[in-house]
Formats: structure tokens, C-alpha cells, sequence
């Protein structure tokens, strides 16, 4: 079992040669590979393990197979923290007996298992390498898949492999400010599982103070959705006082102003200012 730490950018399709040339740019960055990838996750029929917060794959990449499983994890600092396992496969078959020692072996029935959705994309990988940290960038583009149903994925990922992690925000921010991001707590696997009408989360206000975790995560549902998210009134005035402190923005309230007035978050992904405030918020 391992601990992975990685930052997720959702980008536009027609933005991915800026990220390309942004990427390819930096001194310390050598290119790694490029590869396609077929992910199938795996669920019961009640969807038990989207239930646990856990997301079960069976990756192809060529000639080789992999099998995943991981915890939903938390949010730190801008980055998700969550618990992994990989096991190597000898063809695409899902192999019940290594989940034996995991998790969710008591408490759900490996037996109902099956194919949910897919996740099929074309992966170019970076290595940045610095004194203080060693950075894998994935640029993603392609589908998530269920049935008939298609929907289009394009994610920078920032994964710490060593060192500082405070490096990963570092290049985020930086990536931001040339290119519009969006911020997304939301994984390819809950993306999948909405498509699959498996999950329908809703986006309510809290009854205590809104945390920058919490103000990330309604935008992500609302993005996810498509509805817009709800806030209680003044209860973005503390994350305001973040985002002027900031200075990344030199007038954040135009943003704030618009998610209120229930400004669909897929229209403001498309310009730089929501992108870089979030990212501010989680640095902060």
C-alpha cells in the first residue's frame, strides 16, 4: 500500500498545446513517455464501493495490465492524499483474491463485481526534477464512458513522487497563470460513476463556517452537475478576505460575485481568474 499526494488541473481541449508548450519549456522537465490507456472500474450492482469512497481499475497500457484500488483519501493543501494499491496482472482479467487483504473485503461482496464504465485516454508524461522535489506531470485527454453515454476528459495531474510538497502548488500556480484551470476534487471515477447515474451528489450549505475544503468541493459538484452551488448569505465573506490577502487577483470579489449570482462553473473555467483563485485558497 502506498500514499499518493497529486494535484488535479481539469483544462479545456483546445488549451491542452498551451499546456504542452508550458510543460515543455521548463528547464528541469524532460519528457517521459506518451501511452494510451483503458481503465475499467469495477462496482456491485448497489454500488458498494462508491459507497466506501473507494475506486476499484483494471488499467491497460499496451501489453500490461494493472490493478487498482484506491481510498477516497482528503484533501490537503491543495492536493489529494489518498491510500493506493497495484497489483500486475497477467492479462485483463479482474483478480478477486488480491482484494482479500484489503479494506473492503469485509464489507463488500467481491463476488458481484463487475464493469461499470471506462475511462479511455491518451496519457504524455513529464519528469520535473528539482533539488527539493521530483514531480510527475500527466497531461490526460480523452473519455469517460458508460454505455452510450460519452463525456470528455482533460486533466493536467501534478503527483509527488519525492521531496517537497510544496512544490506541486508551486507549478499549479504557476500553470494558472498562463493557462485557464480549473481545481477539481472531483476524480475520473466519480466522473464515471455520475455518468453511470450511480452517483448523484447534492450540493447543500453547511450549518458551520465554510472551509476552503468545502468551498472546493461545491464548486467541483457544481462543475460535476451542472447546477449551480449554494452558499448561505455571507458565508464566502472569510474566503473573500483570503482571496484579497492573496494578491493573486486583482479583483477576486468579480469572481466570488459571479458564482453567487449562480454563474454556471463550466462557463468560468474557461477564463484564468477562477482557476488561480482557487488555487490561492488552498495555498493560503
Amino acid at each position: 500500500m502506498a500514499e499518493e499526494l497529486e494535484i488535479k488541473l481539469t483544462i479545456s481541449e483546445e488549451n491542452i498545446p498551451a499546456v504542452e508548450r508550458w510543460v515543455s519549456t521548463l528547464r528541469e522537465a524532460r519528457f517521459g513517455e506518451e501511452k494510451h490507456l483503458v481503465n475499467r472500474y469495477f462496482d456491485t450492482p448497489a454500488a458498494d464501493l462508491n459507497r466506501e469512497k473507494a475506486a476499484l481499475r483494471v488499467r491497460q497500457a499496451g501489453d500490461r495490465f494493472i490493478q487498482t484500488l484506491k481510498t477516497r483519501g482528503d484533501f490537503v493543501a491543495g492536493a489529494h492524499r489518498r491510500q493506493e494499491w497495484e497489483w500486475p496482472l497477467p492479462g485483463p482479467n479482474l483478480q478477486l483474491g488480491l482484494l482479500a487483504d484489503s479494506p473492503l473485503a469485509e464489507r463488500v461482496n467481491l463476488a458481484e463485481l463487475s464493469v461499470i464504465f471506462e475511462t479511455n485516454f491518451q496519457r504524455r508524461t513529464w519528469w520535473i526534477v528539482t533539488e527539493t522535489a521530483e514531480i510527475e506531470v500527466a497531461l490526460d485527454s480523452g473519455q469517460v464512458v458508460s454505455g452510450d453515454q460519452v463525456v470528455p476528459l482533460h486533466e493536467v495531474e501534478f503527483e509527488l513522487k519525492a521531496g517537497d510538497s510544496g512544490a506541486l502548488m508551486s507549478y499549479a500556480q504557476t500553470l494558472a497563470a498562463k493557462v485557464p484551470v480549473f481545481l477539481n476534487l472531483v476524480s475520473k471515477a466519480e466522473q464515471g460513476y455520475h455518468l453511470a447515474g450511480l452517483y448523484h451528489p447534492r450540493i447543500e450549505t453547511g450549518s458551520g463556517p465554510l472551509t476552503v475544503e468545502g468551498f472546493l468541493q461545491r464548486l467541483s459538484l457544481a462543475w460535476l452537475t451542472g447546477t449551480p452551488p449554494k452558499f448561505r448569505e455571507d458565508e464566502l465573506k472569510g474566503l473573500r478576505s483570503i482571496g484579497h490577502a492573496s494578491k493573486v487577483l486583482s479583483n477576486p470579489d468579480s469572481v466570488f460575485d459571479a458564482i453567487e449570482s449562480g454563474t454556471p462553473i463550466r462557463s468560468l473555467v474557461s477564463a484564468r481568474d477562477l482557476g488561480q483563485l482557487q488555487l490561492a485558497l488552498a495555498h493560503a
